[in-house]
């Protein structure tokens, strides 16, 4: 069998697998959604039917197709979740459409007050990442390294260890979180961009091969967005002459994927690694120097202070004032901390007695 052979059988068992997705979001969606899914379903048994076609002139046998326990298993959840809480899978699935989801009114229904206007590759990275994605992560990586490992050393502290089992303690909870928490991150952004890799792959093949389709298929998403037929056909054809323009806006407005957004998973972790690794090493510092009070007192301020200056920045994030925001995470780290302490000291009595 040849690659172009096993590439037509891929799209076909993928289209074939859409129609059954987009017949289940048509049944559980209402009005200009119900509308667009039935007619991305129509357009994908459509295609499927081209891509049979291909087969045949080609001597290859039809397979016959039955939903697998994956396809079966989502749209169970889509019954039962709704559409909106399984975007990340649905976009795995290939399923098109997914970004009425973002760009709808108020009402949560597309219409005609949204901007369809596609943003240029490098301006919807800067909106989506550069502004404070990073920073966002790095605060809290930076907050879950402090509030954990503050916990793990009041609690031994608590249950009565000597300063030099706390330090280990310490230590060996500033590592196992930072190599949990960068293998994770690696994982998670290692699985997205082998989905991003897979799905742009698709949609390129057929862009190349099916390109009057793939303008039908966004000509359907922009009329469902609020634009009329001939505006939408028009804004379709344009964006698809130009074959990288049109792949990006095919993944953007299909697939709800961002096709810039290939962050290095290597970097990601070692990012991850780093801010878990710098909040946990802040109530360890009064152990590791020479205090003239207690490591455990210096410990409880070190922990105070850090957890007042990471509220404050999350506050960038939230919208709320700074105080408001570092008085709740110095109480809320505060709490996590006193409850260790007092678990410690109840298994240190019950050890020791």
């Amino acid at each position: 069998m040849t690659s172009d052979t096993e590439s037509v059988l891929l799209s076909l068992h993928e289209e074939r697998a859409s129609a059954v997705l987009y017949r289940t979001m048509e049944e559980v969606e209402q009005g200009p959604r119900a509308e667009l899914f039935a007619r991305l379903r129509s357009a994908s048994e459509r295609q499927a039917g081209l891509w049979e076609d291909r087969l045949r002139t080609a001597g290859v046998a039809i397979p016959v197709f039955r939903p697998g326990p994956r396809v079966r298993l989502v749209a169970w959840l889509i019954r039962r979740l709704g559409p909106r809480h399984m975007l990340p899978v649905l976009a795995a699935m290939k399923v098109r459409g997914l970004s009425v989801y973002r760009s709808t009114t108020d009402s949560g229904v597309p219409g005609e007050h949204v901007d369809t206007t596609p943003l240029p590759p490098e301006e919807s990275w800067h909106h989506a990442n550069r502004g404070g994605g990073t920073l966002r992560a790095a605060v809290f990586g930076v907050n879950d390294g402090l509030v954990s490992n503050a916990s793990l050393i009041v609690g031994m502290s608590g249950a009565g260890s000597d300063p030099h089992t706390v330090v280990i303690a310490g230590l060996s909870g500033l590592l196992a979180g930072s190599l949990s928490m960068a293998t994770g991150e690696y994982i998670s952004v290692r699985t997205q961009r082998e989905l991003l890799e897979h799905q742009i792959g698709l949609e390129r093949h057929e862009l190349a091969t099916m390109p009057d389709e793939e303008v039908d298929e966004l000509t359907m998403i922009y009329e469902a967005k609020g634009l009329s037929p001939e505006a939408a056909h028009a804004l379709a054809s344009h964006l698809i002459a130009d074959p990288e323009r049109g792949l990006d806006t095919l993944a953007r407005e299909e697939l709800g994927l961002d096709p810039h957004s290939l962050v290095s998973p290597l970097g990601a972790a070692l990012a991850s690694f780093a801010s878990f690794a710098a909040g946990a090493t802040i109530p360890l510092i009064p152990f590791l120097l020479s205090t003239p009070f207690s490591p455990f007192v210096g410990t409880i301020v070190a922990m105070e202070i850090g957890l007042l200056i990471v509220g404050g920045l999350m506050s960038l994030f939230t919208g709320r004032g700074v105080g408001w925001s570092a008085m709740r995470m110095a109480l809320l780290g505060s709490a996590a901390a006193g409850a260790t302490f007092l678990i410690g000291r109840l298994l240190g009595v019950a050890v020791t007695g």
